[in-house]
């Protein structure tokens, strides 16, 4: 009677083990597909989240540009800045911050425009 316990008990635990081990490799491998998926959009999509990040929270930091009123948007290093501010000092200034941020490539201020009647 005490093998056939032990027995079941293996049986049990070896059953358990590999339910276990089967959720494991499925979330894995769903984790996996998500990456897949987010990169599928960008060359470089991790980095570009990141860049438009730093772009905007160095934007809303300075004094010198109205970073609310700016917006952000990175594909493979390239920061687009589209907005309406206040003068055409702002616009440099918003050019000059996010050129220096690491990992961009090129900055187009074409769709920042000031803001009528300034």
């Amino acid at each position: 009677m005490k093998t056939m316990h032990r027995t079941l008990l293996g049986a049990a635990i070896a059953g358990t083990m590999l339910i276990a081990g089967t959720a494991v490799a499925q979330e894995t491998q769903e984790r996996a597909d998500r990456t897949v998926a987010a990169q599928s959009d960008s060359d470089q999509p991790v980095s570009d989240t990141w860049i438009t990040t730093k772009v905007k929270a160095d934007l809303l930091a300075s004094s010198d540009v109205a970073g609310l009123d700016i917006s952000v948007e990175t594909t493979n290093g390239t920061v687009s800045l589209s907005g309406d501010v206040e003068s055409q000092a702002q616009i440099d200034r918003a050019k000059a911050i996010a050129a220096e941020i690491e990992g961009v490539t090129n900055v187009d201020a074409q769709q920042l425009k000031l803001k009528p009647g300034m």
